[in-house]
């Protein structure tokens, strides 16, 4: 038996479950994708840009005021539950 369930074994084994259970199992497949998607890699991404931004900045004397912008929004999305 394989390590690893196939994308068809985990389809067939879904369809046996109540639609409330269904759900259940989106709703936590979905937060599990969010965190791997936002987790501190990304942000380190994200953070990245932020410095590139930031000196972009100042060799345009303070033009670019989008930075803060985006790095407030980015502070309120991560204190976000």
């Amino acid at each position: 038996m394989p390590d690893r369930a196939s994308l068809e074994d985990a389809e067939r084994l879904v369809s046996q479950l109540p639609p409330t259970e269904r759900l259940k199992l989106v709703a936590h497949v979905c937060e599990q994708l969010s965190a791997e998607t936002s987790g501190p890699g990304r942000l380190a991404d994200v953070d990245a840009w932020l410095a590139d931004c930031d000196a972009l900045r100042t060799r345009l004397r303070g033009a670019v005021e989008a930075v803060e912008e985006i790095r407030h929004l980015r502070l309120e999305r991560t204190a976000q539950p």
